[in-house]
C-alpha cells in the first residue's frame, strides 16, 4: 500500500472518519491504524479539518514546477559546455572529454548558479556534448597469458 494518503482514501472516506472522531464514536488508534499515519498527522489533519469542514481535502498539491531548470542556468551550461567542446577539438590542447566537475564548479563561481553534476550531464547529452565512457579493454576467456 502507498505511503500517501490521498492515494489511498477519498476526501469524503477521510472526513467521515474525522467527524466519528470529534464526535467520540471512534478511537483514535483505530483511525490512526486504519490511515496508517502517525499522532501529529493526524492531529494536523484534524486541525485542517475543523478550521473547513466543508472544503477540506487530503489532496496534494504541488507548489513549485517538478524538474525545471531556470534558461539562464540552461544557457549557461550550453555556454560553457561549447568552450569545452572547443577545447577538447584543438590539437594544441591535451583535452579529450569533458569535465562536467568542473563544469558545475564554475556556473558556481562564475554565474552564482547551483546545479546538479546530473543535470548537466544530462544537458550534455541533449545538445550532443557528451562522449559515452569508453570500456577497459580486458583479455577475453580465450586470450590468456599463461599456457599451461
Amino acid at each position: 500500500m502507498s505511503k500517501q494518503l490521498h492515494k489511498n482514501f477519498t476526501d469524503d472516506q477521510v472526513k467521515s472518519l474525522l467527524e466519528k472522531y470529534s464526535k467520540g464514536e471512534i478511537k483514535l488508534n483505530y483511525i490512526l491504524q486504519m490511515l496508517k499515519i502517525k499522532r501529529s498527522r493526524f492531529f494536523e489533519l484534524l486541525a485542517k479539518y475543523r478550521q473547513d469542514p466543508d472544503n477540506f481535502s487530503i489532496q496534494y498539491e504541488r507548489k513549485t514546477i517538478n524538474r525545471k531548470i531556470d534558461p539562464d542556468i540552461e544557457r549557461n551550461i550550453v555556454k560553457e559546455l561549447q568552450i569545452e567542446k572547443n577545447l577538447i577539438k584543438a590539437k594544441e590542447v591535451p583535452i579529450k572529454w569533458y569535465n562536467y566537475s568542473y563544469i558545475k564548479d564554475l556556473l558556481e563561481q562564475k554565474y552564482s548558479q547551483k546545479v546538479s553534476l546530473p543535470t548537466i550531464i544530462d544537458r550534455a547529452k541533449r545538445n550532443n556534448f557528451y562522449f559515452p565512457q569508453s570500456q577497459a579493454k580486458f583479455p577475453s576467456k580465450s586470450q590468456t597469458f599463461f599456457h599451461s
